[in-house]
């Protein structure tokens, strides 16, 4: 077995390290709060104090924090991996980040003589606890393989999508997608209540038909039953939906239904929803609209 770092334990992060203990591999473990840890150690994890001991001579340091600047102070700063005196032999962050930087990232672990994968997932904490994840790899191909072993107890689909920063612009591609479902099943909902159905018979005809996603079978019911807890925060969102904005851009794109979506969770998260679920636009299309 493996003796890997692991860096950042949120709402998906301890989940995902423990996927790896169970697995049998060794763990060292760095996050912002310990607390946040204790699973993990309870569970044979080590507790180091900074990403440079995490990724210290393992066979690779994986990471899942919250910004894009978080990622390079972990990585790059004066304590990040690639500072370790033994330098590890793979670098995986996990986190929804810029593509530009996962490159940057691959260009400075050569240089250090570690190979740098940017795999974000999708999934949720339910994929998250269940290993089902959706892991979009970019990357050298070559290497692939040699990775691939620690992905699985993580993730039901694996796919690797091409080069340094390809598997960032597949996850934006993926919360293009996210945000217009979420969009689209609230403002369902709303409807619903306003024409006097009953929401869980109508989720019982639609999500089984044309319209169905993985939105409504997953986090429609934690609306309906009054849980806008999160599987993924708001403020998280706007961050993955401003990356996306800005890289349809560098491209020349204008995505109307994007920047509409990302204008409605930026007003989330001002009104102090950002620490909630994505489910939580419910909440805010209720009280744009008052009551039903």
């Amino acid at each position: 077995m493996s003796e890997l770092g692991w860096i950042g334990c949120g709402v998906m992060g301890c989940s995902m390290a423990g996927k790896l203990l169970e697995a049998g591999h060794r763990l060292r473990v760095h996050t912002r709060t310990r607390s946040k840890a204790r699973t993990l150690l309870d569970a044979g994890a080590t507790w180091v104090d900074s990403p440079r001991e995490a990724a210290d001579g393992v066979d690779a340091v994986f990471s899942i924090v919250g910004y894009p600047e978080d990622v390079k102070e972990i990585h790059l700063g004066p304590s990040g991996t690639l500072s370790a005196d033994d330098a590890p032999g793979f670098l995986i962050d996990l986190t929804t980040s810029d593509p530009g930087l996962a490159v940057e990232i691959r260009d400075r672990g050569l240089e250090r003589g570690v190979v740098a994968y940017d795999a974000p997932v999708s999934g949720g904490d339910v994929g998250a606890r269940n290993g089902s994840l959706s892991i979009m790899v970019g990357g050298d191909a070559e290497r692939f393989d040699s990775i691939r072993p620690w992905l699985e107890p993580m993730g039901g689909t694996i796919v690797l999508q091409g080069g340094p920063g390809a598997g960032q612009k597949t996850k934006i591609v993926n919360q293009i997608l996210v945000a217009a479902s979420m969009v689209g099943a609230c403002e369902a909902l709303r409807f619903t209540e306003a024409a006097g159905l009953d929401p869980r018979r109508v989720l019982e005809s639609v999500s089984t038909g044309a319209a169905g996603s993985w939105t409504l079978s997953n986090l429609v019911p934690r609306i309906l039953d009054g849980d806008y807890e999160p599987g993924f925060f708001v403020e998280h969102f706007v961050k993955d939906l401003g990356i996306a904005i800005r890289s349809a851009r560098s491209l020349g794109l204008d995505l109307p239904g994007l920047e509409h979506a990302e204008s409605l969770y930026r007003a989330m998260e001002a009104a102090g929803l950002g620490r909630k679920g994505t489910q939580a636009l419910d909440l805010h299309l209720k009280a744009a609209s008052g009551p039903s």
